[in-house]
């Protein structure tokens, strides 16, 4: 009986060392954590292709969420998890930033970008935009698609410019507002409304739409892409991305799209 006791008490402590030898295995790497992206939807094309990029070459990815800056702005107030914020314009940047939501050391202007008034591809006539022109009676009975202007960047810089041309009041009746740049960009291309406000850029990304204007630079204040990183970011890969942003490497994809780098 006392033999059969100790046998017992040596497997127990065999099972138990087993038990404490497996808790010691090495474990597997856990998977490298993606960056996470918060941008403007006019950004779309360019970021994508800058992160392919990205993505080759460190063998890290970059994930985004597209939308108006202004939508972005508030998910971050939220507490929406991200890593990096590119905003279409530094009023949005100035709100988080006035929330202490991102790493003020980090922020910097990254593009410059041109507003423009495009039309479908097929029925687009260059259009001279200049003081007191007649917007609204070239609209019709139609629709002037824009982003709202109290959320996206790109309404904003609308309604602004429309209104030093002294046109906003024969033309707010005809706006169609549309909750990002690229929305508005989209009712062109389908046909939906004869003209749309949008930046050069989206209208470069888009075939079925043509420019048939650009508006003054100073009709509307300078439309310039902020980039930071979030103030709750822990990242390891955040600032490294946000370097390859500013970089050389990255400045092509911008430029192709039609944004100017600012440095």
């Amino acid at each position: 009986m006392q033999n059969r006791r100790h046998w017992m008490k040596l497997a127990m402590a065999a099972i138990s060392a087993g038990f404490i030898g497996l808790g010691t295995l090495p474990q597997p790497a856990a998977a490298a954590e993606k960056v996470t992206v918060f941008a403007a939807a006019s950004l779309k094309d360019a970021l994508d292709a800058a992160n392919a990029a990205w993505a080759k070459e460190s063998g890290k990815e970059a994930v985004v969420s597209y939308a108006a800056s202004g939508a972005l702005a508030k998910q971050i107030e939220n507490a929406a998890p991200a890593d990096v914020f590119i905003s279409a314009d530094l009023n949005w940047m100035d709100y988080v930033a006035g929330k202490k939501l991102i790493k003020d050391d980090t922020r910097s202007n990254l593009l410059g970008n041109r507003l423009v008034l495009v039309a479908a591809k097929d029925k687009a006539k260059p259009v001279d935009i200049k003081q007191g022109f007649d917007l609204a009676g070239l609209i019709g009975d139609g629709k002037l698609a824009m982003g709202e202007p109290k959320s996206v960047p790109a309404g904003k810089y609308g309604q602004a410019a429309l209104d030093k041309l002294g046109i906003w009041k024969s033309v707010e009746p005809k706006a169609a507002f549309a909750e990002s740049v690229r929305a508005a960009l989209a009712l062109v291309s389908r046909g939906e409304v004869p003209y749309g406000i949008v930046y050069q850029t989206d209208a470069a990304a888009d075939k079925g739409v043509a420019i048939v204007g650009t508006f003054p630079a100073d009709s509307h204040p300078p439309i310039i892409y902020p980039v930071a990183l979030l103030a709750e970011s822990k990242n390891a890969d955040a600032a490294a991305y946000l370097d390859f942003l500013k970089s050389d490497k990255a400045a092509p994809f911008f430029t192709a799209q039609g944004f100017t780098i600012l440095k």
